[in-house]
Formats: structure tokens, C-alpha cells, sequence
């Protein structure tokens, strides 16, 4: 019978798959290249959304960089694993983490980039400890990809399970750009795109506390560039 971190058994847990399948590690895959997105993917989603391929690209700016890139490595997303996002979910599951912050120390501490070698490097090590603990928590605790999603947002992304989310962000920006146009479907948030209403669309894609780091701002700059 499979148990989280507190014991907790699979009958008490209507998603108590507790240790990620091979299929979906993130770090393991073997594949050597990385399929990026193409013009025409842009233009797809963006006619599928009713958008202009310039508010598609603002948001990625934003959340991923101005390389536009989905992963850090061959079947490796970028990530952003959430200290705070983490602990909230592990206590939603009843996992009291106090007992792992020394047999899984670096999951409590900030990335390390000169031990592992990159900022991306450091936040999977995190992540990876992190699933050891509980997985879903892990994936719920961490944001994935060139849209930066949160993994508690698998079910609105339409993947099946939260570990189907996992794998098709680990598998293309294709993949994860699909989640994203379902993810905006799902919450409605094409009609702010639509008018550029950057305000409204920050607000509720990156949380109340958007204004503080001038996401809507960011993004309606994000949006001139490549609206030229």
C-alpha cells in the first residue's frame, strides 16, 4: 500500500501516488533535444485564443526570459521551485515538514548556484528532494515551464493527473504551450489579452501581489516589442 511521508494510507488519499513513475521524472529522460516553438505554433495558439502572437509572447517573456525557452535541458523544464507554494500544500496533505529539514536540507534553503552549477541546476536538486518528501505537494509547490504555471493548476490545464502534467511539460514547448492555451480557456483570461488589459490578466495569472513587481507593466512593454 503506498503511504505519504506521515503514513497516511492510499484509501485516505484519493491522489496518494506518492512516488513519480519513470515516465515522468524530470530528470531522467534521455531524449538530446529540445523542441522549441515555432512561429507557426504561436500563430495556432493565438487563433485559437483569439489573441495577438505579441500578448502570447509578452507572457512568455516575463515568466521565462528573453530567450523564450521552455527548458533548461533536454526533457528538463525550466522551473521555479516555491518554498512557500510547497509548505502550503504539504500541510494541506497533513506532512509536517520540521522532520525533514536536515535529512533534506536543501529543499529548505535557497538555490544554491555554486554547488550545482546553475540557477536551473540548484532548483531541480530542490525539487527533486522535495518529491522524496511528497510528490504531489512537490509538484504542486513549483512552477513549470515558459509559462511558469504552478503545478495545483494541472487540473484547469486539462491533464489528466498531476503527474500527466508533469510529463507533458517535460516533454515540449509545444506540450507546454497547450497547457497554457487550455489553462487561459479554462479561466477566461483571453478577454484581457484581447484588450491588452495587462492589469487584469497579472492580476489574476500571477496573483494579487503582481503590482509589487510591475508584472502588468512589464508585460505591456513585453507587448510593444513584439508588437512592432
Amino acid at each position: 500500500m503506498i503511504t505519504n511521508a506521515n503514513g497516511t494510507s492510499e484509501k485516505e488519499l484519493s491522489d496518494s501516488l506518492i512516488q513519480v513513475p519513470d515516465s515522468v521524472n524530470v530528470t531522467t529522460q534521455s531524449a538530446t533535444t529540445i523542441e522549441r516553438l515555432t512561429e507557426d505554433d504561436y500563430i495556432r495558439a493565438a487563433e485559437e485564443l483569439g489573441v495577438e502572437v505579441a500578448a502570447i509572447k509578452a507572457v512568455v517573456l516575463i515568466e521565462a526570459g528573453h530567450k523564450l525557452n521552455g527548458f533548461h535541458a533536454p526533457r528538463v523544464p525550466l522551473i521555479n521551485f516555491d518554498l512557500s507554494m510547497f509548505t502550503k500544500a504539504a500541510t494541506r496533505r497533513g506532512i509536517k515538514l520540521n522532520k525533514f529539514k536536515k535529512t533534506h536540507s536543501v529543499v529548505f534553503t535557497r538555490p544554491n548556484k555554486k554547488a550545482y552549477g546553475s540557477y536551473q541546476e540548484a532548483q531541480h536538486a530542490r525539487l527533486t528532494s522535495a518529491m522524496t518528501i511528497d510528490s504531489i505537494a512537490a509538484i504542486e509547490g513549483t512552477f513549470w515551464g515558459m509559462f511558469q504555471i504552478g503545478g495545483f493548476n494541472w487540473e484547469k490545464c486539462g491533464a489528466e493527473s498531476h503527474f500527466d502534467f508533469v510529463d507533458r511539460m517535460s516533454r515540449s514547448e509545444s506540450d507546454q504551450l497547450e497547457l497554457f492555451v487550455k489553462f487561459i480557456q479554462t479561466n477566461k483570461l483571453e478577454k484581457y489579452l484581447k484588450k491588452k488589459d495587462w492589469s487584469s490578466f497579472a492580476r489574476i495569472y500571477n496573483g494579487p501581489s503582481y503590482k509589487q513587481r510591475n508584472y502588468h507593466k512589464r508585460m505591456a512593454a513585453a507587448y510593444r516589442k513584439f508588437s512592432k
